[in-house]
């Protein structure tokens, strides 16, 4: 197993690539980011490196995510102490947590860390947890530093706001933020995309605030096209669970945006036909970056 992973010259190379093409936040250390396989050392050399290359510039969420609460308590404290604007957090993933488990967990890292906002981290998948309607009423009642989600469960999203009363924001990925938009329009602020360039992103959410219909169906669209080569992955929870890391990874490579770096193990395998399709996926999204570099119009 290898240690001093990371590449700084990289990370301070794409982090200045966001703030420059107009990004309006940067969540780091989730499951891009590989926040469960990375040593403490070259954890906290990231963070150092990310946060002093963003300046504050724009919000920066790290994640904080550990197997128990004394090691997210750790991560938490550095970040917040480097500047990070808040935590992306999920659950500690060692077995599943039920509801009420769940929503103590987040009430006691609002408790031990009331000024530090907390962004959700709410990926079934990944944390065997279904972040339902119950969790959202429950845990913005009892932690009341949580203020937005990395959500893509749009079957529950209008539950969800009304359970929330509309104080956090269900941050859906760019596949999904034009189905959000059409599901509840008045939380439709933002969304997030891999490190493929933040213009596609850009462009539709642009098209949304302008209610202009017709720009962000076609943003979408493209959009659309750009993650289709993988729906062979994600179409599937059992196998986008085992290749979620890969997948991304190397569809960011592909894209030509960022070095993501040889993938940590133990999730360094994947099947050739599905690594073919994350390329085709990558340099989709290139094309798209290009094509919404330009003005539109």
């Amino acid at each position: 197993m290898l240690t001093n992973t990371i590449d700084l010259d990289e990370t301070a190379r794409l982090a200045e690539s966001l703030v420059r093409d107009g990004a309006t936040g940067i969540m780091a250390l989730g499951t891009m980011g590989e926040c469960a396989t990375t040593s403490p050392s070259d954890y906290e050399t990231f963070v150092d490196c990310l946060l002093q290359t963003v300046r504050g510039r724009i919000p920066t969420f790290v994640g904080t995510t550990a197997l128990g609460g004394h090691e997210i308590a750790r991560r938490t404290r550095f970040v917040k102490e480097r500047g990070a604007t808040g935590t992306l957090l999920g659950i500690p993933m060692w077995q599943p947590a039920t509801l009420d488990m769940a929503v103590q967990f987040y009430a006691s890292v609002a408790e031990t860390f009331p000024d530090f906002p907390i962004m959700v981290y709410a990926n079934p998948r990944a944390f065997r947890f279904a972040f339902g309607v119950d969790f959202w009423r429950s845990v913005v009642e009892k932690a009341p530093t949580v203020m937005s989600a990395k959500f893509s469960s749009k079957a529950i999203l209008r539950e969800s706001v009304a359970a929330t009363k509309g104080r956090v924001n269900f941050v859906p990925p760019v596949g999904l933020a034009y189905e959000f938009a059409q599901i509840s329009p008045e939380t439709a602020t933002t969304c997030w995309i891999p490190a493929v360039g933040p213009q596609p992103a850009l462009a539709l959410m642009k098209a949304l605030a302008a209610r202009d219909g017709q720009l962000a169906k076609t943003v979408a669209d493209d959009i659309a096209w750009a993650v289709e080569p993988h729906h062979a992955i994600t179409g599937s929870q059992d196998i986008f669970a085992s290749y979620n890391i890969q997948l991304e990874k190397i569809l960011m490579g592909a894209s030509g945006y960022s070095k993501p770096g040889p993938i940590r193990p133990p999730y360094n395998v994947m099947p050739e036909d599905f690594a073919q399709a994350a390329r085709e996926s990558g340099q989709r999204f290139a094309k798209l970056r290009e094509k919404y570099s330009r003005p539109l119009g």
